[in-house]
């Protein structure tokens, strides 16, 4: 899993530049969100772009996903916050972030990458959608433009901070400024054309791009002919380095001396399992929306994340995660590599140093239009009707991930998502079916009880109830042998039941596939194969009907469970056919599958076109119904049959391909099943024609079979006329798996019995 993500060629011109301009669209955006996130956590905002350097310099380069950016995490403002209060300075929280990424190296170290598969896809897509409202919620005042929608220029970020649904009003306030709505309206409404016009969606500039370039164009033309732009309110604020000699002004270094509060220790142990527990679900998420479906690894991301907030807590910058919002954008805006994160982090980086004046001409109401567009994508209608279309369980998780994370904050909605989603799966744990399956072996009735892969405490009542509905005097196989943990509650039930309920209620009780270490043996009481003692309880007209239903289960798909190894062991020293079976060599399927029987049941011969002349054949079917004891005598041809179909061109005068010296023999022998105006009119067929003609021939030939036995052998004749062994002729399509039954009445058999016999286990489900 760790190696899938590298399928995409680095080196590539085409994926530079895709990357160049991805990387330039997720950097306009990571501009405000930078600066809204510190402010929000209460740090410097520089430190915040120092984060989203980090984050797409170091992480960009150890990371193994092509699609995550990472950066500064609106999901960690609260955490950030109370941290940094907690431990009284800004340079001691950087500590406790330093700590915090030396945590995450050794989780990704230690492989623990693997909790982000426990997380349901509802919760998954619930966090996509909140996202995707959030920014609806909190952009909407800027592209219209309200000035007071923050209370300084610099927290023009789209923050996810608890109580969302509380800001609305306050966000709404204020007096909108008509160029910056305009720009806002216009820029949204050119995204929306632009994805649908298939040529423009393809062009290897994003629109996004466009939409920034034109908002910057707009407000150099007002501004620089002395009129009237958005406002310095309404515009992003980078902060200004006039040299690299005041770089240092901006940093902060970790306060050290804290090295042996155990705060700091905690707070850092804190920070990285929130962070990682994001990273991860955010990974996921991302990895969802790549158009190529790559998959990033994530103990790599781990390690890639402790790694830049190790860097980042010591050049006194906040805590990165990977943000769904950045690689959201970094998608859409047609990212091919990872290198587009990369580039984000150089944009950020050179951005401060020598475009800060440019970037302060950026209107919010542009980078608005942007974001919203990527809201509706995330939470369209179309994903909540799916979810909505695929029931309750996946449905509700999914809008209460949604609204709690709208409603306090990413950790808290996940966690809140999670339980409700853990609720829905213990229900279904509980509510889990045990499968009774009621068998019709050859030895009677079987309650055939498939316990699941986990059988736990919750699933104790549903198993007693299927128990106790088993009638009193039948026969229950209790069926382990595809169970990997057994609860020690359900073993208890279980033995109880075996020892003391059964006996009581004439139950007999049959184990399979249960561990050693459950002291539960293996103790099967019932017949799933022809014994003596079966076979001389049926007649000629109950074998047929044995192999009928065989039949339908195998064309139902649903053949009795058989303890293979066991009949192989039971048959070694000799078995007792039900059934002699002469079959076409190249009917293509083993007649005990036909039949769903088991080894030993059928004694086969398999000949070239179902021949039955010879004394070869006769002696054959002696022994199998006189020294071997069966009770039916079944000839089986078959559609399609190539065998056939050879022979019968060489009799009717179409000699292609080789032969054997022996094979006029077949031909002779299928000679009396075709007239002279059949030969000739068989030359004249189309290859349909001929492929049906075939296929009627076969079925005369087995009729005329029977007749053949019975003259060439006195014995069989003499066993049919007394009624103890039957003889049948049949015809199985290859195409269905139907046997079609000729000469029914010859053994008292009903052909309708076959179609309303209950031929196919009744598959029972109860539950608790």
């Amino acid at each position: 899993m760790e190696n899938r993500a590298n399928d995409t060629n680095l080196m590539s011109l085409n994926v530079w530049a895709r990357d160049l301009l991805s990387g330039l669209v997720v950097f306009l955006v990571a501009i405000p969100l930078c600066l809204g996130i510190a402010l929000a956590s209460g740090a410097p905002l520089f430190s915040g772009i120092l984060a989203g350097i980090v984050g797409g310099l170091v992480i960009g380069i150890l990371s193994g996903s092509h699609t995550s950016v990472s950066g500064p995490a609106a999901g960690l403002t609260a955490v950030v916050a109370s941290q940094i209060g907690a431990l009284g300075s800004f340079q001691a929280f950087l500590l406790a972030v330093v700590v915090g990424g030396l945590i995450q190296i050794v989780l990704g170290l230690a492989r623990a990458g693997f909790i982000a598969a426990f997380f349901p896809s509802s919760v998954i897509k619930g966090l996509l959608a909140a996202i995707g409202v959030i920014l609806i919620i909190k952009q909407t005042p800027y592209m219209l433009g309200l000035a007071k929608a923050v209370s300084s220029s610099s927290e023009s970020a789209p923050v996810s901070h608890p109580n969302v649904f509380t800001q609305i009003a306050e966000m709404f306030s204020g007096d909108p400024n008509l160029v910056a709505m305009n720009i806002g309206i216009c820029s949204m409404f050119f995204l929306l054309a632009w994805d649908r016009i298939p040529r423009l969606k393809k062009s290897l500039i994003p629109a996004p791009l466009i939409v920034v370039a034109i908002g910057v164009f707009v407000e150099w033309m007002l501004t620089s002919g002395g009129g009237e732009g958005v406002g310095a309110a309404r515009l992003v604020k980078v902060p200004v380095i006039g040299s690299f000699r005041e770089v240092s002004a901006f940093l902060t270094l970790p306060d050290f001396g804290q090295i042996a509060n155990a705060q700091i220790y905690l707070a850092g142990l804190t920070l990285a399992i929130v962070a990682s527990l994001e990273t991860l679900l955010n990974l996921e998420a991302v990895d969802n929306l790549d158009r190529k479906q790559r998959v990033s690894p994530p103990n790599r991301e781990l390690f890639a994340q402790g790694v830049g907030n190790v860097v980042s807590g010591l050049v006194g910058g906040l805590p990165v995660t990977s943000v769904v919002i950045r690689g959201t954008v970094n998608v859409g805006a047609g990212s091919e590599s990872k290198l587009s994160a990369i580039f984000h982090g150089l944009y950020l980086a050179a951005a401060v140093f020598f475009l800060p004046t440019l970037l302060n001409l950026i209107p919010l109401s542009s980078l608005a239009a942007v974001l919203l567009v990527t809201g509706f994508k995330l939470a369209s209608p179309k994903l909540m009707m799916q979810l909505w279309s695929q029931g309750r369980s996946q449905f509700i998780p999914f809008i209460i991930t949604l609204i709690a994370i709208v409603g306090t904050d990413l950790l808290i909605g996940i966690m809140v998502g999670l339980s409700v989603a853990l609720t829905f799966i213990l229900y279904s744990n509980y509510k889990r079916p045990v499968q009774m399956i009621v068998e019709k072996h050859l030895g009677g009735e079987l309650y055939h009880l498939q316990l699941a892969n986990q059988v736990s405490f919750l699933n104790r009542a549903a198993l007693d109830r299927t128990l106790n509905a088993i009638p009193k005097g039948a026969h229950v196989l209790i069926d382990a042998s595809t169970t990997a943990y057994i609860d020690p509650d359900i073993l208890s039930l279980v033995k109880d039941y075996q020892k003391k309920i059964a006996p009581a209620r004439e139950v007999e009780v049959s184990l399979r596939g249960f561990q050693p270490a459950y002291e539960m043996h293996d103790s099967i009481q019932y017949v799933d194969f022809s014994t003596r003692e079966m076979r001389q309880s049926l007649t000629p007209a109950k074998v047929l009907k044995v192999l009928a239903d065989g039949n339908q289960r195998f064309r139902n798909q649903h053949p009795l469970p058989r303890d293979i190894v066991r009949q192989i062991s039971a048959t070694a020293a000799g078995h007792y056919p039900m059934a002699v079976l002469l079959s076409c060599m190249d009917a293509r399927t083993p007649t005990e599958l036909i039949f769903d029987q088991g080894l030993g049941d059928i004694m086969n011969i398999c000949l070239a076109g179902n021949v039955m002349v010879g004394p070869r054949v006769l002696a054959s079917v002696e022994y199998g119904c006189v020294n071997a004891g069966a009770k039916l005598v079944m000839i089986m041809a078959h559609t399609g049959s190539t065998v056939l179909r050879s022979i019968i061109d060489h009799a009717c005068g179409i000699h292609e391909g080789r032969t054997g010296e022996h094979f006029q023999f077949l031909v002779d022998s299928v000679n009396k099943s075709i007239s002279l105006q059949e030969r000739q009119d068989y030359l004249r067929y189309s290859q349909e024609e001929r492929a049906s003609f075939c296929d009627e021939v076969a079925r005369r030939h087995v009729i005329n079979s029977i007749e053949s036995i019975r003259a060439g052998s006195h014995t069989m004749a003499e066993l049919i006329d007394r009624g103890e062994v039957g003889m049948i002729a049949s015809m199985y399509n290859t195409l269905t798996g139907n046997i079609e039954f000729m000469n029914d009445s010859a053994v008292g058999f009903d052909p309708t019995e076959a179609s309303t016999t209950e031929a196919t286990a009744r598959r029972e489900t109860r539950s608790a």
